[in-house]
């Protein structure tokens, strides 16, 4: 139909409210779809979730209290994104290719120093408080 948009056009951002509101759904949709596709990030949310809390409850002062809140949520941003670029090589193509590898691999990596980024984080407030 010569009324229709490209798809890419129909993709392109909108403004105002109504942007906000896509911006939300497509946020929804991005966790759903990774809490349902992808285990690594499944196995994280179990752990993420039940320390996030315990996280508020830990009596240590506020920015420490954030701290430890926010390096719980890095990883999983950073799980996301390694979820993305493997979601996105696949697309592409699921042939073998050393490109393709080192990819996967980057991300794979960049989430674990995350979570040393994180255990080191909940280690040093933890140790500051109770065991020095």
């Amino acid at each position: 139909m010569p009324d229709e948009k490209p798809y890419g056009e129909t993709m392109k951002s909108k403004g105002g409210l109504t942007r906000l509101i896509s911006a939300l759904r497509y946020t929804w949709d991005g966790l759903r779809a990774a809490a349902k596709h992808e285990e690594a990030f499944k196995q994280e949310l179990m752990v993420v979730v039940p320390l996030s809390i315990v996280a508020w409850f830990v009596p240590v002062a506020a920015y420490e209290r954030a701290l430890l809140f926010a390096v719980l949520q890095f990883i999983l941003i950073v799980e996301l994104i390694n979820s993305a670029i493997e979601a996105n090589t696949d697309h592409i193509s699921l042939e073998r290719h050393p490109l393709a590898k080192r990819a996967k691999d980057m991300g794979s990596a960049a989430v674990f120093l995350t979570i040393v980024i994180a255990v080191s984080t909940w280690a040093a407030v933890l140790w500051n408080h109770y065991v020095k």
